[in-house]
């Protein structure tokens, strides 16, 4: 439709967005543009009742354009998209090679990963990226997340009223991976994502742009429940999403614990980062790790050493060298009983700490599981 025209309606009708044809001819016969095609394009516009039509959309897009020019709005964007490092204490286990397969294909194909904290979600999906070669943005969802985060939003810079687009339409840009991180802590307000899960152009309302998702766009997410709420209260902030909006993911991936000869390969890794290599160590806290998480299934405690905590023990154990201590400042997090059952459980199997030093049998057994039976813990 004519600028000219859509300017006149909104001059005659401020209020109105509902034309007849006629009154649309009527405007473009005051601005002198020509009548032949527009009861066609008439036709063409969602319809109200008989012989009224909708031209909300056409007159919104061509008022965002004007404010456009007006305040000369232009799109910034910023290093947010990159292709990231390999990371040398990575350890390859599980569901990484099916990821990266999904990495590889450039193929749209939304993914939800889902798993208890401190296992290695983020971090496989960032390796996996940065094993392709393929660009990789970072979302982190939180409850206060909304379309102006995601999208972009009008922003002042350097004196100027700009509109800087989002990390979402920046990832579809560039075809990159778009990995939306804890996204069971968001609310309704990550809707504006529905279309975008679907591989489909974007309207930017507030530019009237409609941007296209490059080939090789794809969309991974990460979250401890599966968009139902957390029933135990261990997740107590995430939420329950929407049916519609989880339907549009491909696939679930149940993410668990690695095993115990993978967990002791990661450890190794941490020591040799921090330099503060101790074998003993390493095999002592993964099967005391691994005896809690069991502990934890049968209902015996109600909280597990993650992963992430056993790297967080051994770089605190290469600032203070003491096993116990780092231990011990690295479960001060839980509550009192907790607590003092991990240490106690610990002082038990660690002849050079306070205790017996008679080692379970668990913590020594032979794990010969093969990397894809590496799990554990599964809370599903």
């Amino acid at each position: 439709m004519n600028k000219k025209i859509i300017e006149q309606l909104q001059n005659t009708y401020p209020d109105k967005t509902e034309f007849m044809p006629s009154q649309v001819i009527d405007a473009a016969s005051e601005v002198g543009v020509a009548e032949t095609g527009i009861y066609k394009q008439m036709q063409d516009l969602p319809k109200v009742r008989r012989g009224v039509y909708s031209m909300a959309g056409l007159m919104s897009k061509q008022l965002n354009k004007d404010v456009v020019q007006q305040i000369g709005v232009s799109s910034v964007s910023s290093n947010e998209v990159y292709i990231p490092e390999q990371e040398k204490t990575f350890v390859q286990w599980g569901n990484f090679s099916d990821v990266l397969k999904i990495v590889k294909s450039q193929m749209f194909y939304p993914t939800f990963i889902t798993g208890l904290s401190g296992n290695g979600k983020t971090f496989m999906v960032e390796q996996a990226c940065a094993k392709a070669g393929r660009e990789y943005v970072r979302v982190q969802i939180s409850p206060e997340t909304d379309e102006d985060d995601l999208i972009g939003g009008f922003r002042l810079l350097k004196g100027e009223t700009v509109f800087q687009k989002g990390p979402v339409l920046k990832a579809m840009e560039a075809g990159a991976i778009l990995l939306i991180d804890e996204i069971d802590r968001g609310t309704n307000k990550i809707m504006c994502l529905q279309g975008v899960l679907e591989g489909k152009p974007v309207l930017v309302k507030k530019t009237g742009e409609v941007v296209t998702p490059k080939a090789g766009f794809n969309v991974l997410a990460t979250a401890n429940t599966k968009g139902k709420g957390s029933d135990d209260g261990r997740f107590t902030a995430a939420t329950l999403l929407d049916e519609a909006f989880l339907e549009r993911f491909t696939i679930t991936i149940e993410q668990s614990y690695p095993g115990v000869n993978t967990e002791k390969k990661i450890v190794m890794k941490h020591m040799e980062k921090f330099e503060c290599i101790d074998k003993e160590f390493n095999t002592l806290l993964v099967g005391w790790a691994d005896t809690i998480r069991k502990t934890f299934e049968d209902g015996g405690v109600d909280e597990i050493i993650s992963t992430r905590r056993l790297c967080h023990i051994v770089q605190t154990f290469s600032i203070f060298g003491k096993r116990d201590k780092a231990i011990s400042l690295c479960v001060n997090r839980f509550d009192d009983d907790t607590k003092e059952a991990f240490l106690d459980l610990y002082t038990k199997v660690d002849a050079t700490v306070t205790g017996t030093g008679e080692y379970p049998s668990t913590i020594f057994s032979d794990d010969t599981k093969t990397e894809e039976d590496d799990t554990r813990v599964n809370p599903y």
